[in-house]
Order: C-alpha cells, then structure tokens, then sequence
C-alpha cells in the first residue's frame, strides 16, 4: 500500500512539473513576441467632436479626448484602430434602440477634429482617418507628412491561423494612468465563426487586451486585430434584459481582411473612403429541394408573355375531325 501511495504522489508531482514548464515556455514566447512587436504598438490620440439633436430638445456640441491603441501596418506610419473607438455614435445608437424609447429624430454625429500617433519615445506625428470600414470595425490612419524614418510595423502576410482553444499573445499600450506602458497578455480561441466570414472569438476572462491590440500566434505570426462587433438589437424589456452581450461582443478580424482593407486606404488629404454597411445584409435562403424557383420567368411563361407583331394574329389549331 506504501509503494502505491508513493507512486501515486510522484505521479502528481510530475504532472505539476509538466505543468509549470508549460507555463514557463508559454510565458516565454510570449516575452518574445512583446518584445519584437511592441513598438508597432502606438496610441492614438484623439479629439472627437460629437453634436446630439432631438425634436424638442434641440441641439448639444461635446468635445471628448481620448487615446486609443493603434498597431502600425505599414513603415510609412499607416496604422489600424477600431472604428468603434474613433465613432461612439452607432454604439450609443444600439443602446437607444435596445431601451425601446420612442427615438424618432435622433440623430447622432461626430467627428475626429484632431488626430496624433504617438510613438514609444514620446514622439507626436499628426496624422488623419483616410478609410472606415463599418462592416470589420476598422478604420485606418496616415501621417499627414512621411515620417522621417519607417516605424516600426506587423507583417500582415505573416498571417496566422489559429484553432479552437489555442493559446494566443496580445500587445496592448495602456493609458495614461498606467504611464502608457506595454502589456501583453495570454488568450484562447473559444469559438471560430466562418459566416459570413472568418471571425476569431477570445475567451472573456478579464486581461489588458483591449480594442486596436493586435493578436500572435506561439509562433509569433499575426492572426489579426481585435475589435468590436456590433449588431442592431431588438427593443424592449427582452434585451434589456439579455444586455449588450446579445448585441456587441470582441472578436479578432484576420490579418487577411485588414491586409485587403489596408490596400484600398487613400494617401493623407485625400477623400475619406467608406467601406461596409455597419450591418451586413442577411443572406438569401435557398430554395426548397423540390420547390421551384419562380423569381425568374420559365421559358413557357416567357413565350406566353412574348409581345406580337401588329397584324400577327395568335396561331389556332384545327381540331382534328373524323371522315
């Protein structure tokens, strides 16, 4: 019974061991992809004007500053946020919505007066949003001049692809109540969404990653950026009930769909582009097996509805007859 006993805790001390080796390389790697990344971590200073008007209660003007995380794609400063930290209003639009008021005439607008990256060394370079896409909650900024040096960027080709339950590395720089510092933190795939297209989910245990971080695999290839997904919720006491979690939660969008997006953002000065419908339109059902389609005309339906030439008269047959 004693060599039993015995063997029975040296099995538990080895587990414990293997354990913390696994940690101990997890935390590791993790170090190492802070350390090559951070500096493409920036934070993005913002001013945002905002106006809310109602029939009857007229009009009211804010002025909000805030910072944001933005990671540099590109060594020409070209840097991806999260649209939803840069345009609160679709946001405070959901909510309105979800409260089941009578919000007929709100409008709600704003807009980025002022725009600053700044870079680790302290370093302000002005710069503007030259594309929003609603659609994958990115909006994308450029210095208003070239940087005198490339910043340092991610590699969106160097694209990941992760698997259920499969460990993560988030950069992230804080605020300033925390000195701006970096942080990194550890995540996990809980669910992969396919449609309509490719969405990475993280667990919801509390971590420093925030909107705008961007995400590694082990291996330190990039799966892409977090944001916020947002949908158009229902009204009423039922989703006040089920809360924002059934309207809005964090994902990761790929680094194949910002790389796609980052292609098509304009040079500094130029038009803003907009991209997406800030709710993608559901899709069409298939028909039923066994059911015919009858959005388009049948050949038969289209020869009956065929138009004759003046003085055409509709061709008749004689019925046959016995002699």
């Amino acid at each position: 019974m004693s060599q039993r006993v015995a063997g029975f805790f040296a099995a538990v001390v080895f587990a414990i061991a293997c354990m913390g080796a696994q940690a101990d390389e997890l935390a590791d790697k993790g170090r190492q992809i802070l350390e090559k990344h951070r500096l493409a971590v920036v934070t993005i200073k913002l001013v945002i004007k905002q106006q809310i008007s109602m029939p009857g209660f007229g009009s009211q003007d804010m002025e909000d500053k805030a910072e944001v995380t933005g990671t540099v794609v590109d060594p020409s400063g070209l840097t991806v946020v999260a649209l939803s930290e840069t345009d609160p209003t679709s946001m405070f639009q959901n909510m309105a919505e979800m409260s089941g008021e009578d919000m007929q005439g709100l409008e709600m607008n704003s807009q980025v007066s002022d725009l600053k990256i700044l870079t680790e060394d302290g370093t302000e370079i002005p710069g503007q949003i030259v594309l929003r896409d609603k659609d994958l909650d990115l909006a994308f900024v450029r210095p208003l001049e070239a940087p005198k040096e490339p910043l340092p960027a991610v590699d969106l080709a160097n694209a990941g692809n992760p698997q259920i339950l499969d460990p993560l590395i988030t950069i992230n720089r804080l605020g300033r109540v925390a000195g701006r510092a970096y942080s990194c933190s550890i995540e996990r795939v809980d669910s992969v969404v396919t449609k309509p297209r490719t969405l990475y989910i993280p667990g919801n245990d509390p971590t420093q990653t925030g909107l705008g971080s961007p995400v590694f695999t082990l291996d330190g290839q990039l799966v892409g950026l977090m944001v916020m997904r947002s949908v158009k919720g229902g009204s009423g006491m039922m989703s006040m009930m089920r809360g924002m979690g059934d309207m809005s939660m964090a994902v990761i969008v790929p680094s194949a769909d910002i790389a796609e997006v980052a292609a098509q953002a304009p040079a500094a000065g130029e038009e803003v582009k907009e991209l997406g419908t800030e709710e993608p339109a559901p899709a069409e059902e298939p028909a039923a097996e066994g059911t015919e389609d009858t959005s388009q005309p049948s050949e038969e339906q289209k020869s009956e509805e065929a138009p004759t030439e003046p003085g055409d008269a509709p061709s008749q047959e004689t019925p046959a007859t016995g002699v």
